[in-house]
């Protein structure tokens, strides 16, 4: 869809619908609404006074205009406690407003910047979080399901400001929530997609094209390659699929010689969990166990349209995880691109397999920093419920740093610790160690294994297995893949271009 930034009166502006905004306990609007109120005949003023318009936080109200404005629909929009109000609920009111918009069916919106004026926010977050919120909140995949023919969508929002000064503000947070938000939907496709469309070779085709779409480097290696690499976590995974992996590289060199930030994401592209087989129930669910990889193809994507003065590589090793006769079985051992083995106790365990190679790769570019990205454990809904990403880490700078851009999307983060002791479960009789180390603490195992193949690069593991996925819409959130946390890894790469001191 389309964002818009104009100047003028939102009073006078002629849309399907115009919205404005009340925070609770307000008995008279002012600015934009108070405008609109006045043109109304003090219509606002009234519905205030019965209580039928509170201000509550997420409260939307239709109002039929009557030919008195140009727009013949009003929405007020609540925003809650003014003291409370902050640029996340701006992205959430904004999520839940365009559907509202939808189900309304209004094509063509105009809207005051919330938060902008009487709230005391910036400007250019404002139209940011508006645009992520509207552009994420409107999201829904029907690439396989017939459209019905009444189908309806929202074409266009329009920001109205009526001070000509923040128009250019107003555009520049537009532009960036768009790219944001648009980024975030481009990783909702990958892991909505079923895997018999997206394949570990599809999953790179894909980001061959929006390498070149936005102009980013893209390499990809198949098993010849990962053979020669000795990349035996990636190929002891691939060995039970006749779908080949792929080891997928995008670039962003906007920084000249700086050593990058290594982005690198889980990219299993169907998980049945291997010899060690899942349960039926939920099974579908595993098409989006790429999820990792997605956030780092559409993360890159955005970075390379934001251009901003970083350097940033993305890996991605992608291969599905099935029980074929060549498949791994509990009890081999495989040997990895750094030259550690790893005994495998439960096939299921498979995504610290392949990041394994993929945490060697990036130590062997050189990287400043490494961020992985996985869905890894299902303890980690265990320990945090689908509320925030579990963030494990060997160097506490780096992970304030990946805190501080998470805050900045609106995405959680939850650390947890990573004290000697845990090794202890990994260790193995046979291997240098073992792929899961017992039900307990099972995340911070995992994360313990990964820690192996990191050495001393300041490295964060982002655990998103209880995010990745949603059974419901809440704000920007929608049913099925949520996209987190692509807005996270954009937010690294700003930070890193705005001049965050390297972790030490």
């Amino acid at each position: 869809m389309q964002i818009k930034v104009a100047s003028g009166d939102i009073s006078a502006f002629k849309a399907d619908a115009i919205i404005v905004n009340l925070f609770e306990g307000v008995s008279v609007p002012g600015g934009g609404t108070g405008a609109v109120d006045d043109a109304m005949a003090g219509a606002i003023t009234d519905l205030i006074a019965a209580g039928d318009i509170r201000g509550k936080l997420g409260e939307m109200t239709l109002i039929h205009s009557m030919g008195r404005i140009p727009a013949p629909r009003v929405v007020v929009v609540g925003l809650g406690k003014s003291p409370e109000f902050n640029v996340d609920k701006v992205r959430t009111l904004s999520g839940d407003l365009s559907r509202f918009l939808r189900r309304h069916r209004v094509k063509d919106a105009a809207v005051i910047t919330h938060g902008a004026g009487v709230g005391g926010l910036g400007a250019e977050e404002c139209a940011a979080a508006i645009a992520e919120g509207t552009i994420m909140g409107l999201y829904r995949f029907l690439r396989h399901k017939k459209r019905p023919e009444d189908e309806f969508e929202v074409a266009s929002l329009t920001l109205v400001e009526h001070d000509g000064a923040k128009l250019a503000m107003l555009e520049r947070g537009a532009e960036r929530g768009k790219i944001m938000a648009e980024a975030a939907n481009f990783c909702r496709d990958l892991a909505n997609e079923p895997s018999n469309f997206l394949t570990p070779v599809e999953m790179a085709d894909r980001a061959k094209a929006l390498a070149a779409e936005t102009g980013l480097q893209f390499e990809v290696y198949g098993p010849d390659w990962m053979r020669e690499k000795g990349m035996g976590g990636v190929l002891g995974v691939a060995a039970g699929s006749v779908q080949e992996p792929r080891f997928i590289v995008l670039r962003y060199n906007g920084a000249g010689d700086a050593k990058p930030l290594a982005l690198v994401g889980k990219g299993i592209t169907f998980d049945t969990g291997g010899i060690s087989i899942k349960p039926a129930a939920n099974m579908e669910e595993m098409k989006g166990d790429m999820s990792g990889g997605a956030s780092v193809i559409a993360a890159m994507g955005a970075i390379a349209r934001l251009r901003p003065r970083a350097n940033v590589i993305g890996i991605v090793p992608a291969t599905e995880n099935m029980p074929g006769g060549s498949a791994i079985k509990p009890g081999d051992v495989l040997n990895t691109m750094s030259g550690k083995t790893i005994e495998v106790i439960n096939t299921d365990a498979e995504g610290r397999l392949i990041l394994s190679d993929g945490l060697a790769y990036a130590r062997e570019q050189g990287v400043t920093a490494i961020v992985d990205i996985a869905t890894l454990t299902g303890a980690i809904s265990v320990a945090l419920g689908n509320v925030a990403m579990g963030a494990m880490t060997n160097n506490a700078p780096l992970l304030e740093r990946v805190k501080a851009a998470a805050a900045a999307a609106g995405e959680k983060v939850w650390e947890l610790p990573m004290y000697d002791e845990y090794k202890d479960q990994i260790k193995s009789d046979v291997a240098d160690m073992k792929n899961t180390g017992g039900r307990g603490a099972g995340s911070i195992t995992a994360a313990m294994l990964l820690r192996e193949f990191v050495d001393d690069t300041p490295w964060v593991h982002l655990d998103i297995a209880g995010v990745d996925n949603y059974d419901r819409d809440k704000g920007v959130i929608v049913k099925g893949a949520s996209g987190i946390p692509v807005r996270t890894l954009v937010n690294l790469a700003l930070q890193s271009a705005e001049g965050a001191s390297s972790p030490k």
